[in-house]
């Protein structure tokens, strides 16, 4: 156990890609402390990606990349800025709101990151904006694809728990939601007492309201599409994203017609990019977590905890603090391919639901999205805003203390994220 963890972070602290850092200590610690074949690595690689299930991540990514290059991501902003752009600190509240729209398309935070800044962020240097705390706020915005469906982390939770792809979408609605209002909420605290920048005299219309729902309705039948098939029984996660990617292409070609079939392939290739990424990350981690799990650290550690608490409240706190922790410096699916086979057991011998402990995980590493040093969505936000990642690091306070805080209600009110799935699923 000591070869593969104390390899994996000398390996991570170095600067070696996450992907090799996890094969390489591995591979070590299998050379070094077990007698079993060198082919066993072959064997986890091939079955930690042999999964029905896992197909689902390709089809959906594909379908986000074909919305965004589409167009959608303009008309959720004139959507969202009918909603909410007649309130104080307008363009901070429609970055949140259509960070949640687009999370219901793509799944992947880096990239509704990126869109919406692309959108956003040139308005609010116009309008006199902090732009630091804008390219927070924004990263904020995008992190919220880690727990809204059909959040590609939330798949891979699903499947590392063992637990219906269903029921952890529908789990992740609610917290999804809370956040995106903590979000809104302090911006317009904020905003208040931010000065005339941040005042708006467009008055709210329904006219424009109706105008914006009507151009945006054709993309918001994705969303429709994957959680009404899913809940309703019709097709599996995997049938779902491949009716999300057959809805995508209709919306974009045939109604709003911004992209051409020469424009097919680049998506395409850079949808396969992505997933591949995806596949390979979970691939490698299949290997540490088996090396890890044969060397005996899940008893470890669940005797250690055990010790120290036999109170739930108090293990909750401590995974918190560890999650948190571990989001700062690793990406979410490793995290969780190493992590939860390990305390989700120890979770449900506190009997906490796998579902509530599911969402709580993509919670706490969707904040490790926004947060240094690691926080690839909050360096997506700063490089497009043009500024240093230190820089708007000082204003990130904001947006992590709203998502903490519904961290902490998701955590210690299990009705939030049970809620849904008991209604809709039973």
């Amino acid at each position: 156990m000591i070869w593969a963890a104390g390899g994996f972070l000398l390996l991570l602290v170095s600067g070696i890609p996450i992907v090799l850092a996890l094969g390489i200590a591995a591979l070590v610690a299998i050379e070094m402390t077990t007698t079993a074949p060198i082919s066993i690595v072959a064997q986890r690689v091939y079955g930690g990606i042999n999964s029905f299930t896992l197909m689902a991540i390709p089809f959906f990514v594909a379908s986000g990349l074909l919305m965004e290059a589409g167009g959608i991501a303009r008309r959720f902003v004139n959507l969202a800025t009918a909603l909410v752009g007649w309130i104080t600190g307008s363009l901070y509240l429609v970055s949140v709101v259509t960070g949640t729209g687009l999370a219901a398309i793509s799944g992947s935070g880096s990239a509704d990151t990126a869109a919406i800044s692309a959108v956003m962020t040139p308005e609010m240097k116009r309008r006199r904006y902090d732009i630091d705390l804008a390219a927070a706020v924004i990263a904020a915005s995008g992190s919220l694809a880690s727990i809204i469906p059909p959040s590609i982390v939330m798949i891979v939770v699903a499947i590392t728990a063992n637990q219906s792809i269903g029921a952890m979408f529908l789990g992740g609605m609610v917290p999804g939601l809370l956040v995106m209002s903590g979000l809104m909420l302090g911006c317009w605290i904020y905003a208040r007492r931010g000065g005339e920048a941040y005042r708006d005299r467009e008055a709210f219309t329904f006219s424009r309201l109706r105008d914006g729902f009507l151009d945006a309705a054709p993309g918001l039948l994705v969303p429709v599409v994957i959680i009404g098939g899913i809940t309703g029984g019709i097709f599996t996660a995997t049938e779902a994203a491949c009716m999300a990617l057959f809805t995508t292409l209709i919306v974009t070609f045939f109604v709003y017609r911004e992209i051409k079939l020469r424009d097919l392939p680049a998506i395409m290739l850079r949808a396969v990019s992505l997933s591949a990424t995806v596949l390979v990350i979970i691939s490698t981690a299949s290997v540490f977590t088996w090396i890890i799990a044969t060397q005996g650290f899940p008893g470890m550690l669940r005797d250690w905890l055990t010790g120290l608490t036999d109170n739930p409240v108090t293990f909750l706190l401590i995974v918190n603090v560890l999650l948190l922790v571990v989001g700062m410096f690793m990406e979410s699916i490793s995290a969780i391919l190493i992590l939860l086979p390990i305390l989700l057991p120890l979770a449900q011998s506190y009997d906490i639901d796998p579902v509530q402990f599911g969402v709580i995980t993509a919670l706490n590493l969707s904040i490790g999205l926004i947060t240094p040093p690691y926080g690839i969505c909050l360096y997506v936000a700063s490089t497009v805003a043009g500024r240093r990642i230190e820089q708007v690091s000082r204003k990130v306070w904001l947006p992590f203390g709203c998502m903490l805080i519904a961290l902490m209600l998701v955590t210690f009110v299990p009705a939030i994220s049970l809620w849904l799935p008991s209604v809709l699923m039973d």
